[in-house]
């Protein structure tokens, strides 16, 4: 199965932006796309669980007690990046309900598929899961405090705890513990070392369905605000630029290893937006404005994303 694998790992760009475009015609030929979002949360969960089988879960306890590391990753996310968010700010529409969007999907960052990413991109994605449960935390505490100073104190009251959490069991914990009982199994049998081979072929196929998932179910939300992702995509581009660069930098500060630079990179650049989304829709008046602002993230970060696990593993390559 390893020839096989390698093939997919190799083709699993163009797998990946066939899938985009396949998901962005089928939006526009097919009426009622929309209602699949019910599919991206057990779908990004596949796509978690058989990541996490790629991960040496064994190794998680010593990843968390990196500290270096763990401080590097808050100072990028919730210092800097909010720093790249208000040099940004500016140049978005002055609406507040569209900074409120920008706010919320860009002061969050990514507890799901950027260990996907990460672990494409030769990243370090160990650390990256072992610091969830502290990333979603501290966002969960401190977006409240970043949309009270940026917007004022009625927006900030807006945030609830709710998704945070249903997202962090169904995304994080659950997948996890399936891939520890298959890691667990395949090191005590064949039978379960030859499932975990199989499953070990999964993650280029699973991550272009729910690529496909995403952008199918996404794109019709940007019809109704089309004005507006015209104005906030490019807020969107300059961030997916400007982020891993910061985060890589972050990381020489710090004097991390390469891999976990390049973790710190792609958590920089790779927000919580599947997350915030539901917590958007339940805002009063939100809709359709707030989805289509959060939506244009979406889209415009999987288009980096494609461009990082290119770019991004060649960050230290040398001094590795």
């Amino acid at each position: 199965m390893t020839p096989l694998r390698d093939r997919l790992e190799k083709y699993q760009v163009a797998l990946y932006f066939f899938a985009v475009l396949l998901g962005a015609g089928t939006a526009m030929l097919v009426k009622g796309t929309a209602s699949w979002e019910a599919v991206i949360n057990p779908a990004l969960g596949v796509m978690l669980f058989v990541t996490f089988l790629q991960i040496p879960l064994a190794e998680l306890g010593q990843a968390f007690r990196k500290t270096r590391f763990l401080a590097a990753l808050l100072v990028t996310n919730f210092l800097a990046v909010p720093a790249l968010v208000a040099l940004l700010l500016p140049f978005a529409p002055a609406d507040g309900m569209i900074r409120l969007g920008i706010l919320m999907v860009l002061l969050c960052p990514c507890i799901d598929w950027v260990v996907t990413f990460a672990q494409m991109g030769r990243a370090d994605a160990a650390l990256l899961l072992a610091a969830t449960p502290v990333l979603l935390t501290v966002q969960m505490v401190l977006l409240p405090v970043w949309l009270r100073l940026f917007l004022g104190e009625g927006m900030s009251q807006l945030v609830q705890a709710g998704p945070f959490l249903h997202a962090f069991l169904w995304l994080i914990i659950i997948p996890l513990f399936l891939a520890w009982i298959v890691q667990l199994w395949a090191r005590r049998t064949s039978t379960g070392q030859r499932v975990a081979t199989g499953l070990g072929l999964l993650p280029v196929p699973v991550t272009a369905i729910v690529l496909f998932i995403v952008i199918a179910s996404m794109t019709p939300h940007l019809g109704p605000a089309r004005a507006v992702v015209l104005q906030v995509a490019p807020v969107y581009a300059a961030f997916a630029l400007l982020a891993p660069g910061l985060g890589w930098g972050i990381s020489r500060l710090f004097g991390l290893e390469a891999p976990a630079g390049r973790a710190l990179a792609f958590s920089g650049a790779t927000r919580n937006s599947l997350v915030v989304l539901p917590l958007a829709l339940a805002v009063p008046g939100g809709a359709p404005l707030l989805a289509a602002v959060i939506v244009t993230q979406t889209l415009v970060e999987l288009a980096a994303e494609l461009v990082f696990i290119q770019v991004i593993p060649r960050l230290g390559a040398s001094r590795s």
